[in-house]
């Protein structure tokens, strides 16, 4: 390592530092042979002090939030399947507590800030694999917050071993680039947060689980959290550089009273709990029959009285004002998941098969075989992703070693895996094959141009762009064409219009030129674009061969300057200006 030795202010004899500094150092030199060096103030790198001051920017950015909770929802229509209810009510209240600190801060903030702040919370009750971790990660990419996920099982009470609860701010500050203003807007999300429940089976203080229920009691209300970690050797030696160079101690805090927490958890055991208060019969006339009830029907009938008896403190729960309860998932359910666009399953299988070369098609066959089998592993979601990877593992082993460039996921390929490899790998079937993937992949574009049209209203309110059936079809193209979710694909073809449109603004630049394309002529051009991977310079230098001499031709004779070109203009220029020169000269 090599050391350094910092020289800072005047000599007391008055001698200047740098001569100082340059006699020292050829002494070290010779001395150590340059292991050593000397770094002055005024040539070492300045780290920013620890000021305590908070960043320009932070809540003023969230002043613009207006998403309204039925936005978010069509949003989450794109990814998530069913949980109908879960989306209502984590798109209401997210949106509702974002509205309200955009409120409150065009208000005036503090001035008119309520005493006693309430927080609607979230509390998320459902088995495993229907997709609890996955909407929150959805809703936070949408709002563009800072957020930071954990489990509950890695946090101890403050002074034992484990983690600091108080270490998820701390996180919130850095997923904010240290920005406290915009941190202090952030989403928490705690997921196992039933592991903490306290176990009836053990005796005296669980740090693991009470301990870590009471840590989270004041951040999750309002809490003013030091950012300063007393154990963090780096934390520490930062604020000492820090008040060497200022003279002063600067506290940096993070209020708590805007962040949302958001917990989940499967809360197995819950449903006896609810079963037991159920079953209690009233006497006399007033007494109903018990019924037998749906695991998931019984998590909705949940109460605050269940959740402390199932081992979580009063006052925890109280601060956790909002729940939902997640729908079980059904084969038909995990069939549609498969089927839509967005789905993370099927597009990650394309990329690792990508990777390679391989352009990857599943038959809408197969997809109900694969969630036939998900069905049986009964662990949701995540049962869709083991399905995927034992039916695929083979294939995905051999073919990259192969000429192979199209693979097509059949109900053949699912049921016969070995023989099926041997048949692709032999390419004795390569005509029928071949075939098979033309087929799939059509069917598969045809079924992604539909959801297109389906959805064009919104697509083409958020992304300012037209969606016609020419443009619906070319998205589709373009998304089958590449591993993406259909959203990437709609901001392709946008910046590919926004492209079109730069040209008719370079061709009046270049050429004093007032060209403008017609519809039909943006839509020809931008499938230049998907189709040849053309450029816009490319484009530009077309333009100017077919047309320029004849347009300067016009210019000159009739003084004409503006020219409308379609795309039956762009694809036959001779006959286009012919009949224009006819029409403007004469």
């Amino acid at each position: 390592m090599t050391d350094k030795i910092h020289i800072q202010g005047q000599d007391p004899q008055g001698q200047d530092p740098r001569k100082i500094e340059k006699e020292l150092g050829e002494f070290l030199n010779k001395k150590f042979g340059g292991s050593v060096k000397i770094i002055s103030p005024s040539i070492q790198t300045q780290q920013e002090a620890i000021s305590g001051k908070m960043p320009p920017k932070g809540k003023k950015e969230l002043i613009n939030f207006n998403l309204k909770p039925s936005d978010l929802i069509d949003y989450l229509d794109q990814y998530v399947v069913r949980q109908d209810k879960a989306k209502s009510v984590l798109a209401t209240k997210i949106c509702t507590h974002f509205n309200r600190i955009r409120h409150q801060e065009s208000s005036g903030g503090e001035i008119f800030k309520i005493t006693g702040n309430i927080k609607s919370n979230i509390l998320m009750l459902g088995p495993t694999g229907i997709g609890k971790t996955y909407l929150i990660k959805l809703i936070a990419k949408k709002l563009g917050v800072p957020f930071v996920k954990a489990d509950a099982t890695k946090f101890s009470e403050t002074g034992y071993v484990g983690g600091d609860v108080e270490d998820l701010i701390r996180d919130l500050v850095k997923e904010a680039d240290d920005n406290i203003d915009l941190a202090e807007c952030g989403i928490v999300y705690v997921d196992e947060i039933d592991k903490i429940a306290a176990s009836p089976n053990v005796m005296g203080a669980q740090v693991s689980r009470t301990g870590v229920q009471r840590a989270l009691l004041k951040p999750m209300e309002e809490t003013e959290v030091d950012l300063k970690v007393p154990h963090d050797p780096v934390s520490m030696m930062q604020e000492l550089e820090a008040f060497q160079r200022t003279g002063k101690r600067n506290q940096r805090r993070v209020n708590t009273a805007n962040i949302l927490f958001i917990l989940s958890g499967a809360f197995s055991g819950l449903t006896d709990v609810i079963k037991k208060r159920l079953s209690k019969q009233s006497i006399g006339f007033g007494s109903q029959l018990t019924i037998a009830h749906e695991e998931i029907d019984l998590l909705k009938q949940t109460r605050t009285e269940d959740l402390v008896e199932f081992g979580f403190e009063s006052e925890f729960i109280g601060r956790i004002p909002v729940r939902c309860v997640l729908d079980t998932l059904s084969e038909n359910d995990l069939y549609t998941i498969l089927k839509m666009p967005n789905n993370p399953v099927i597009l990650s299988k394309k990329l690792d098969f990508a990777a390679y070369g391989i352009d990857i098609v599943f038959t809408d066959a197969a997809l109900k075989t694969l969630a036939k089998k998900a069905a049986i592993e009964n662990t949701g979601a995540r049962g869709l992703v083991s399905v995927v990877e034992e039916s695929l593992l083979a294939f995905e082993e051999k073919l990259p070693s192969t000429q192979i460039s199209t693979f097509t996921v059949t109900q053949k390929v699912l049921d016969a895996p070995d023989f099926q490899l041997k048949r692709l790998i032999s390419g004795n079937s390569c005509k029928e094959m071949k075939q098979e993937y033309l087929q799939a992949k059509e069917a598969y574009k045809g079924y992604i141009t539909e959801y297109i049209k389906k959805n064009w209203k919104v697509f083409s309110l958020r992304h300012g762009l037209t969606l016609s059936q020419i443009r619906c079809k070319m998205v589709a193209q373009y998304y089958t064409g590449n591993v993406m979710e259909v959203e990437d694909a709609v901001k392709q073809i946008k910046r590919f219009h926004d492209s079109v449109k730069e040209i008719e603004v370079e061709v009046s630049k270049s050429y004093d030129l007032n060209i403008v394309f017609e519809e039909d002529a943006i839509d020809f051009i931008i499938q230049q674009f998907i189709d040849h991977s053309a450029t816009s310079e490319e484009i530009l230098s077309k333009l100017y061969d077919d047309f320029f001499d004849g347009f300067n031709l016009i210019r000159e004779k009739s003084g004409k300057n503006r020219f409308f070109l379609s795309k039956e203009a762009l694809m036959d220029h001779e006959t286009y200006l012919n009949d224009l020169i006819r029409k403007e000269i004469r």
